[in-house]
């Protein structure tokens, strides 16, 4: 037996390795990037779309985290500073395609056309997922770590042996990158060519753990030539960049040529949660350096200096973020009627005879509780 039979094949080690520094197509300043590693500007149809998309993102985002201070959101983790890699994914999606997101993406999922009332039912405490994953194509928000990873490549695998031209998208951060799921999700959909994309939003931080603490690899997307999966490193704040690697990473799944991990490199501006205290583990001055790199304001420029945004159609795209934040206001601010029995609905496609006995059991005790005290 010769030495390359103990190898599943020959692979050149050099068409995966991402770049050195992040691929970039508009820079800070909004001006045209220099780093483009092969990346095309998408069109200015596109820039638009991505630009109006972070508007209404982050416009929902800020009046979602208003909602859970005034207590009704159970919890939302802000995706502020991300807005790149939420709306550039999510756009670059096709209608068959799929979107697995973390709990963190509630505006990649409102990108995508769930209505913002469903999209935060789940963070309000109410219903199993808050929208139909069917009708969008959105799998539901996942919360533990990094399981999404390999619920994506089932399916993609899925859609392969079925011959559907479908591709998955999965999101997870840099703190998923440390759980045991996506290590396995990488080295299955590369041994099995699934057409799925992972892109991983390192924000710096798991939590309140910074990646230093997390990985001695050089890079996230680094970690890819160890599955034999092709990376890209990229800027996580250029939401043109975000889409056409995003694109790239779809259409090479689409041809059959198996997984492609992204790696972006952003930021999360407000805390962890409404439940963390962000100024316990990272400087004032850290964040606001990367205030300056915001994302919208950055594609904003870049629009303004080709004559593709000017004043009149910036101020009808904030009047259309305002009613979006007064709709959701409008939802949100609406009392559920709650039914206690809807427990126990969609656990199971045939329930069992246990949970029928829990069901009826708190049924009996609802029934005993509103009868007159005698």
């Amino acid at each position: 037996m010769t030495a390359l039979a103990y190898r599943s094949e020959m692979v050149d080690a050099g068409g995966l390795l991402p770049s050195e520094v992040p691929l970039q197509l508009i820079d800070q300043d909004g001006q045209a990037g220099h780093r483009p590693g092969g990346l095309s500007l998408p069109e200015p149809g596109v820039l638009r779309a991505l630009h109006r998309a972070m508007v209404l993102g982050r416009r929902f985002d800020t009046q979602a985290t208003a909602l859970t201070k005034q207590g009704r959101l159970a919890v939302y983790p802000s995706s502020r500073g991300q807005d790149a890699c939420q709306v550039g994914a999510a756009l670059a999606l096709r209608d068959q395609d799929w979107l697995f997101p973390t709990y963190r993406d509630s505006v990649a999922v409102l990108t995508r056309g769930v209505p913002a009332e469903e999209t935060l039912t789940l963070l309000r405490g109410d219903w199993h997922c808050g929208y139909d994953p069917y009708q969008h194509r959105v799998a539901p928000q996942c919360t533990p770590l990094a399981t999404n990873t390999l619920h994506a490549v089932g399916l993609a695998y899925a859609a392969r042996l079925r011959q559907q031209d479908q591709v998955a998208l999965v999101l997870l951060g840099d703190g998923a990158t440390s759980e045991g799921d996506t290590h396995e999700a990488l080295n299955f959909a590369a041994v099995w060519k699934a057409p799925v994309v992972f892109l991983v939003q390192n924000n710096g931080y798991a939590i309140s753990v910074p990646l230093a603490k997390q990985t001695a690899a050089p890079t996230l997307a680094a970690k890819g030539i160890g599955y034999g999966v092709p990376s890209l490193l990229i800027d996580g704040n250029d939401a043109a960049a975000v889409y056409a690697a995003v694109r790239a990473g779809l259409e090479r799944a689409a041809r059959g040529d198996g997984p492609t991990l992204i790696e972006a490199i952003t930021y999360r501006i407000e805390a962890h949660t409404n439940a963390d205290d962000a100024t316990r583990y990272r400087a004032a001055a850290e964040v606001s350096a990367w205030l300056e790199r915001d994302p919208i304001t950055r594609l904003e420029a870049y629009l303004r200096a080709g004559g593709l945004l000017d004043d009149a159609a910036a101020g009808r795209l904030a009047a259309e973020a305002e009613a979006l934040a007064g709709d959701v206001r409008m939802s949100m601010n609406a009392d559920v009627a709650v039914d206690p029995a809807e427990l126990f609905e969609h656990v199971y496609a045939r329930p069992t005879a246990n949970l029928e006995r829990q069901r009826a059991a708190l049924l009996a005790e609802l029934a005993e509780a509103e009868e007159p005290a005698r």
